[in-house]
C-alpha cells in the first residue's frame, strides 16, 4: 500500500471511531432520560433525579465537544502531516535515532497535555465543581500534573528506550523480548503501586483498630484469606466520589479503601463491598486479567513487528523517511479497529467477573449490605441508572446498578 493510502485509511479509521462514539453516547444520552425502573424508585428524591440528570447533560455535552476537537485536531494533523513535521525538525538537533523517538514522544506529549489543559481545568473546576465533586485545589492540580510529568519521564523513558532499543537490536522479531520486558513491568506494578506510585499522590494509613477493622478481619478469617495490609487512601483530598480496590499477591496484597467511602458506608455495607474484593482475588480474576492483558499485548506487539520497518508509513504521516516514531503512531491508529473488538472481549469479561464477585460476597456474607452499598455509591455519583444498552455492551467494564440488584436478590432467594 502507498504513503497516500494508508493517509486515507487512517483519516478513515480516525472519523469511523469518533462516529460511532458519537452514536453511542447520543443513544445512551437519550435513553438516560426515561424513567427510573421500579426497583430504583426510592433512590433519588425528585430533586436528585433532577440534579443527576443535570450532571449526565453536562458531562456529555463535554464529553460532544471534547472528542469533537479532538477528533478535528487529529484530521487536521494527519492531513497536514504536522507529525512528520516535528520529526524533520527535531532532526535538525538530534541523530541518534532512540533519543529522537523519545524526544518525539516527549515533545507530543507536552504540546498534546497543553491542548487538553483547559478542557481538563473545565471538567475539575466547572463541571465537578458545579456538582458538589471536586475537592482538588488548585495547587493540587499543578502539583500533580507535575508529579505526573516527572512519572512520564521516569517510567516512559526507561520503558521507551528499552522497546527502541530491542527493535533496533532485533528488528521483527523483537515484539517476543518486548512482551517479556511488558510482562515484567505489569507485574512489578501489580505489586509496588501502592507502595511507590500512589504515595506519591495520596496519603496511605492503616485502617485504625475499631469496629471495621475487626468486622473485616474475622470476615477474611472466615473465608480464609490472611489480611494484614487494610490502607485508607485520602480520596477526599480530590473529590467525594468514593471508591475501593485491591492490588498485589500473596504477601503483597492490599486492600485500599478511600476515606469517603468509610464515611458514607456502614461497617456491615463496608465489609460487603470488601467480600467483593476478596471475590475477585479467590476466582482468580486478578491473575486471569494480567494473563489476558499479556496475550491482547503478545497480539499487539506481533502485528506491530509486520509493519514497524514500513517506509510508507512514516511517509503517509509527512515523514520524510523511515521513522519509528512515526511508525508507532500509524500502528497505534491502524490498530483501533482491532483493539475495539479486544476492548469488547475484555468489557464481556469483566462484567462477568463483577457478576462473580458479587455472588461470591452474597454467599460468604449477605446480599443486602453489598446492595446497599451500591445504591448509595450509585446515587452520590450521580450514576446514570439507565444506560443504553449498546452503550453497556461496548463500553461498561462493570454490569449496570440494576443488574446487579436484580442478580443478587435472584441469589439471595435461592431462585
Amino acid at each position: 500500500m502507498e504513503a497516500q493510502q494508508f493517509l486515507y485509511l487512517l483519516l478513515g479509521i480516525v472519523l469511523l471511531d469518533y462516529l460511532i462514539d458519537q452514536t453511542l453516547d447520543y443513544l445512551n444520552f437519550k435513553h438516560s432520560k426515561t424513567a427510573v425502573p421500579d426497583k430504583l424508585k426510592g433512590l433519588y428524591d425528585d430533586d436528585e433525579y433532577a440534579r443527576s440528570q443535570a450532571y449526565q447533560k453536562a458531562r456529555s455535552r463535554f464529553s460532544f465537544i471534547t472528542s469533537a476537537f479532538s477528533t478535528l485536531v487529529s484530521v487536521l494533523v494527519l492531513a497536514l502531516g504536522g507529525f512528520g513535521w516535528l520529526d524533520t525538525f527535531l532532526r535538525a538537533y538530534i541523530t541518534d535515532p532512540i533519543w529522537l523517538s523519545l524526544a518525539f514522544f516527549g515533545l507530543l506529549f507536552v504540546l498534546s497535555d497543553l491542548v487538553n489543559f483547559p478542557f481538563s481545568y473545565y471538567s475539575t473546576f466547572v463541571i465537578e465543581e458545579k456538582f458538589g465533586f471536586n475537592k482538588t485545589t488548585l495547587k493540587t492540580f499543578f502539583i500533580d500534573k507535575l508529579k505526573g510529568y516527572l512519572l512520564a519521564v521516569i517510567i516512559g523513558g526507561l520503558l521507551g528506550y528499552a522497546l527502541l532499543w530491542l527493535v533496533l537490536q532485533l528488528g521483527e522479531n523483537f515484539w517476543l523480548y518486548a512482551l517479556a520486558l511488558i510482562g515484567g513491568f505489569m507485574v512489578f506494578m501489580n505489586l509496588f503501586y501502592t507502595s511507590i506510585i500512589l504515595p506519591l499522590f495520596n496519603k496511605l494509613k492503616p485502617l485504625e483498630d475499631g469496629e471495621l477493622k475487626n468486622a473485616i478481619n474475622e470476615y477474611a478469617q472466615g473465608v480464609d484469606f490472611p489480611l494484614d495490609n487494610i490502607f485508607v487512601i485520602d480520596g477526599s483530598k480530590r473529590s467525594t466520589k468514593a471508591n475501593a480496590f485491591f492490588s498485589g499477591f500473596g504477601k503483597k496484597k492490599k486492600i485500599v479503601l478511600y476515606d469517603t467511602l468509610i464515611e458514607k458506608h456502614s461497617t456491615e455495607e463496608l465489609v460487603s463491598v470488601l467480600a467483593h474484593e476478596v471475590g475477585h482475588y479467590k476466582k482468580k480474576h486478578i491473575v486471569l486479567s494480567m494473563v489476558l492483558g499479556l496475550a491482547q499485548m503478545g497480539l499487539t506487539l506481533f502485528i506491530m513487528s509486520l509493519l514497524i520497518f514500513n517506509e510508507q508509513l512514516s511517509l503517509a504521516l509527512g515523514g520524510e523517511q523511515l521513522a519509528l516514531h512515526l511508525n508507532f503512531i500509524a500502528f497505534a491508529l491502524l490498530y483501533t479497529p482491532i483493539s475495539r473488538i479486544t476492548g469488547l472481549f475484555m468489557n464481556v469479561l469483566s462484567r462477568k467477573n463483577e457478576f462473580e464477585a458479587d455472588a461470591f460476597a452474597v454467599n460468604t456474607y449477605a446480599a443486602k449490605p453489598l446492595m446497599e452499598a451500591l445504591k448509595k455509591l450509585s446515587v452520590t455519583s450521580l450514576s446514570n441508572l439507565t444506560p443504553h444498552p449498546a452503550y453497556v455492551f461496548v463500553n461498561y467494564s462493570h454490569p449496570p446498578l440494576l443488574q446487579r440488584l436484580e442478580a443478587m436478590e435472584e441469589l439471595d432467594s435461592g431462585v
